[in-house]
């Protein structure tokens, strides 16, 4: 994988012996040992109308799985979990929880301290999948093929579902790995010990799927000749595109895309190899941002800066992750636009602009101001690209029904590139899942 940043003289390897980035780079939210997750699970009240499953978007059944781990079953837990959500292990580690089954939970809105949902959905995970056990059998073989593009949380949920409805699945995946952003594109902390990976290499026991690397739609894939070759295709091909600044100056070295530095931080063997600037600045307000942020702190960079363009309250990154970003240092400026990237050859200061917000109106108040940077990350989101004729759009994603379909007959989508949901880990693979189903419905008449 190339380099994110171009080098710089501020931007070098080795700020922090290997010692102190294995510390830093430590899981965020350690495993449960047994005797943690039953007393966590007690706390539970076993909701009849379970605010927390409304708020799940794969439709868990919460106080059924803490029920089984509180009997001590946690391998039937899991099987609660996977039925819905098949990545539930990732999920469990990346899902905001604190703003969906946590933040729903009735311990929250009576203590202030829901029950620790997401743990709970991990330790039953965990034991299953440290047993070798995949607890769902491969339907008989209908005869039918589907072509899966993208190998991210939508495209991996989707196939599965399919190849245990008995259908043979191809995936293909632009990338030397399979993951999708699970593999790429989630902070280093967040998902150790290479568990995306292993993911994967459980979820394909299922049996009937093929997954085909180094195969990107619009160069060797075509979706015409897919569309004749299978009997559905699923596309899942998230967005490659990063949005531009915008500002003078922003060609200048030392300026990259946070999500190319956060890929490269995960797949990098040695972190002490990896470079990282003394001041770094990111724009954005979303979990990218505060992923790439809080890792420069971690890999040594003296002064971290988020700066946002609209209010604190209005960022994508949730207050728990605000928190975790300030915690380890970082500083959060809101209410700020980039004007333009100063520097001779490479980034020296960034300057911005104070804004000022009314709904979706923001204006520049003209007062500026200046940051010192070296290291300039972009995290104002991304945009889809290599969209294939035919297919119908909505705000810049590919149009789709409530269960996937789209403007082209036999063509179902899902995750970040389609119009669907949020672009959450969770949502994608809810919509993988309910796509396969229709599908499924479809092919068998």
């Amino acid at each position: 994988m190339p380099d994110a940043t171009p080098l710089t003289p501020g931007i070098v390897s080795g700020r922090l012996s290997a010692e102190t980035l294995s510390d830093n780079f430590d899981d965020l939210h350690p495993a449960y040992a047994p005797h943690e997750a039953a007393v966590a699970s007690d706390r539970c009240y076993f909701c009849h109308d379970a605010p927390c499953v409304t708020a799940c978007p794969t439709d868990i059944d919460i106080p059924l799985f803490i029920r089984q781990i509180q009997t001590g079953t946690p391998e039937a837990a899991a099987k609660t979990i996977l039925s819905q959500n098949i990545l539930g292990g990732m999920c469990a580690r990346v899902c905001p929880t604190e703003t969906l089954c946590e933040q729903a939970c009735v311990r929250e809105a009576a203590e202030g301290k829901p029950v620790e949902i997401g743990r709970l959905q991990r330790f039953a995970t965990d034991t299953l999948m440290d047993k070798g056990i995949h607890p769902f059998a491969r339907a008989v073989s209908t005869g039918k093929s589907v072509a899966v593009v993208g190998a991210g949380p939508a495209g991996l949920s989707c196939a599965h579902r399919l190849a245990m409805k008995g259908h043979d699945v191809v995936v293909f995946d632009a990338r030397a790995k399979a993951g999708g952003l699970n593999e790429f594109g989630i902070a280093a902390y967040k998902s150790t010990d290479e568990f995306a990976a292993k993911e994967v290499d459980w979820l394909l026991q299922i049996g009937g799927i093929t997954i085909e690397r180094g195969q990107k739609l619009g160069s060797e894939l075509s979706l015409d000749e897919l569309r004749n070759e299978y009997d559905a295709v699923f596309l899942a091909i998230g967005l490659s595109g990063v949005n531009s600044l915008r500002a003078a100056g922003e060609e200048r070295e030392g300026v990259s895309d946070a999500v190319s530095f956060i890929a490269e931080l995960r797949q990098t063997s040695d972190r002490s190899n990896l470079p990282v600037g003394r001041d770094v600045v990111v724009i954005g307000g979303g979990m990218t941002a505060v992923d790439a942020a809080v890792q420069s702190k971690l890999l040594g960079a003296q002064n971290v800066t988020i700066v946002y363009r609209r209010g604190q309250d209005q960022m994508g990154a949730s207050r728990f992750e605000q928190d975790l970003a300030t915690s380890k240092g970082v500083r959060i400026i809101s209410n700020a636009q980039p004007v333009s990237v100063h520097g001779n050859g490479s980034v020296a200061e960034v300057e911005f602009e104070y804004t000022t917000s009314s709904g979706n109106e923001l204006k520049g108040t003209g007062e500026t101001f200046r940051l010192k940077a070296d290291q300039l990350f972009k995290a104002i989101g991304q945009t889809l690209e290599g969209v294939p004729d035919g297919l119908d759009l909505e705000r810049g994603k590919i149009a789709v029904s409530a269960t996937g379909a789209t403007s082209l007959k036999g063509v179902w989508a899902g995750g970040d590139c389609a119009s669907g949901g949020d672009d959450l880990t969770v949502t994608a693979v809810a919509e993988g899942r309910d796509a396969a189903e229709d599908i499924h419905s479809s092919l068998m008449g």
